[in-house]
């Protein structure tokens, strides 16, 4: 009997090592459209580290695949809806390297990109590289692109980042002052009072009880 079940067991193993041989050697020398539809179909099923490794392979296949081009976006926009936002602009970054036109292709990416950062600001009173580095991402933008239909989108962005700025600067302030750095509490309070906002009806942003206690 035990002899029967460890034979048993053997071709159960030798079975389902074959199934996954064939099904990774499946995924070598694909059509540009079989590996679209690979890549897809591990979107739907959310391994996006699959479809990385599936994009890899197709790029590596079909240098010139013009399914690449959609494929970037798609891969960025998978990435971007699960938060991994340094992925999302990873294939913005390779879309503008190999499709970039400094035209339409190019503005979208760059919008992309934009709002990708803008998703990731979760915390209003964090992050002060992420929102310093993203205005200027944005004001250059908008100097490239004058006439962009991004335009609300973006200045709509710009605001936020720039209230948030605004209100960080302040709480830094008052940190500086509370604890008695005099001379860098002095250097934020002259940034705040020479905000354009200073004189502005701002609602400022309201935290978590359990946040406030740690801010």
């Amino acid at each position: 009997m035990r002899s029967f079940i460890k034979i048993l067991s053997f071709c159960i193993l030798i079975i389902f090592a074959s199934g996954c041989a064939e099904k990774y050697s499946e995924l070598y020398n694909l059509t540009p459209d079989e590996w679209y539809t690979q890549i897809i179909a591990d979107i739907n099923d959310r391994d996006l580290e699959s479809a990385d490794k599936h994009y890899t392979s197709m790029s590596s296949e079909h240098v010139a695949s013009p399914m690449l081009e959609q494929i970037l976006l798609i891969l960025s926009q998978a990435h971007a809806n699960e938060e991994e936002y340094l992925l999302a602009n990873f294939y913005l970054d390779e879309y503008i390297k190999r499709y970039g036109d400094n035209g339409p292709r190019t503005e979208f990416a760059q919008y992309l990109k934009i709002k990708a950062n803008f998703d990731s600001f979760s915390q209003p009173n964090r992050n002060q590289k992420l929102m310093q580095d993203s205005v200027a991402e944005i004001e250059k933008f908008l100097y490239i692109y004058p006439n962009t239909k991004y335009r609300p989108l973006i200045e709509t962005m710009l605001t936020k980042f720039q209230l948030s700025i605004f209100y960080l600067d302040e709480q830094i302030a008052d940190l500086y002052e509370r604890t008695g750095r005099i001379e860098s509490a002095t250097i934020y309070k002259q940034k705040v009072e020479e905000s354009p906002l200073m004189d502005a009806n701002l609602i400022p942003p309201q935290l978590p009880w359990y946040r406030k206690i740690f801010e």
